[in-house]
C-alpha cells in the first residue's frame, strides 16, 4: 500500500495500532482544524548532525550523552530566565569542557563553539517524509504550528534555511516564551496564535512525554512520531506513527479534518493517488 505522497513503509505497525483507546462507546471521529509539529527530530534529522558536530569538535564520538545534559542544563536555565540566550552557547560548552577536566579560557571555548555551530548550521537536513507531509496538510486546508523546546531564534533561522518557514501559521518558541513542552502553555499558546480551539488541534513530535502526553494533557490530540521503533506501550489516547508518511492516513481515518475532499480534488488522494505530484513539490524544493 502507498500513499500518494510517499511510499508506505513495508510491514509498518504505526497507523496500524491505530489511537490508544479506552474502554467506552463506539468512537466517533474527532474534528481537527490544525497541527503542531515539532522542529527537531520531528522535521529536522537534528540528532545525527549536532552528534557529527560535537565529534568534529572534540575528535570522538562517545560524549554525545553528557553533551545532551549538559545541554539540557543550560537550555531550562534560558527557559527559566536565569541566563540569556546570547550566552547559553558559550556557558554551555565551557561546562562541558570543565566537566571532561579541561578548563579551557574564553577565547579558546569561543573558537570552538563558533567551528561546531558554523559545521551544523552548514549541515541540517529535513527527514525525507518532512517536506511532502507539510504539502500534504496544508493542501488539505489545516493550519499548521511549529513548536519547539528550543532557547532561541536560531529556530526560526532554521525553518527559513530549509524553506519551510512559509508552511507555517505560528511558530512557538520555549526559550522566547518562557515555558517548555510539556507544560500547557506552550500548547496553549500555540493555539491561540492559530486561532483554533485547544479540542481541535493535533501535536506530534518525537519525545512521548514532552510531545505526546503534554500535549493530551494540555487537552489537545497526542501524536507519538516513534521514529526509532521504542517498545514503550503509550497511555490511552496517544496515537503512533513511526514516518510522517503515517499522518495523513491517520488524519483521514481517526479524524475528521476541515478539506480533505478538496485537497484530493486538487492533488489526489493522499491513499490511492499519483506519487508524482508530491514527488516533483519534494524535488523542487530540495533542489536535487
Amino acid at each position: 500500500m502507498t500513499f500518494g505522497l510517499v511510499p508506505f513503509p513495508a510491514g509498518a505497525s504505526s497507523v496500524a495500532r491505530r489511537l490508544t483507546r479506552g474502554e467506552g462507546p463506539e468512537h466517533r471521529p474527532a474534528t481537527v482544524h490544525a497541527v503542531c509539529l515539532d522542529i527537531d527530530d520531528t522535521l529536522v534529522d537534528f540528532t545525527a548532525t549536532a552528534r557529527r558536530a560535537l565529534s568534529d569538535m572534540i575528535g570522538r564520538d562517545d560524549m554525545w550523552l553528557r553533551w545532551q545534559r549538559t545541554t539540557d542544563e543550560h537550555v531550562a536555565k534560558v527557559v527559566a530566565g536565569d541566563l540569556a540566550y546570547e550566552d547559553m552557547h558559550q556557558a554551555r560548552t565551557q561546562a562541558f569542557f570543565a566537566d571532561l577536566g579541561a578548563l579551557l579560557d574564553d577565547e579558546l571555548v569561543a573558537d570552538l563553539e563558533r567551528r561546531r555551530s558554523s559545521r551544523l548550521r552548514a549541515s541540517w537536513r529535513l527527514f525525507e517524509d518532512a517536506l511532502p507531509c507539510l504539502d500534504w496538510l496544508r493542501a488539505a486546508g489545516l493550519k499548521l504550528a511549529a513548536v519547539t523546546n528550543a532557547s532561541g531564534a536560531h529556530q526560526r533561522a532554521k525553518l527559513e534555511k530549509l524553506g519551510i518557514a512559509r508552511f507555517f501559521d505560528a511558530v512557538v518558541i520555549a526559550g522566547e516564551l518562557g515555558a517548555a513542552k510539556p507544560d500547557p502553555v506552550i500548547f496553549h499558546t500555540a493555539c491561540a496564535r492559530m486561532e483554533v480551539p485547544v479540542a481541535h488541534v493535533m501535536h506530534v513530535g518525537d519525545l512521548l512525554e514532552a510531545d505526546a502526553l503534554g500535549a493530551r494533557n494540555a487537552g489537545l490530540h497526542g501524536v507519538w512520531l516513534n521514529r526509532s521503533h521504542d517498545d514503550a506501550r503509550p497511555a490511552t489516547g496517544i496515537a503512533v506513527i513511526e514516518t510522517l508518511a503515517d499522518l495523513p492516513e491517520l488524519l483521514v481515518t481517526e479524524y475528521r479534518t476541515p478539506d480533505l475532499a478538496g485537497a484530493y480534488a486538487r492533488h489526489g488522494d493522499p491513499i490511492s493517488g499519483p506519487r508524482e505530484v508530491w514527488s516533483n513539490i519534494s524535488s523542487r524544493h530540495y533542489g536535487e
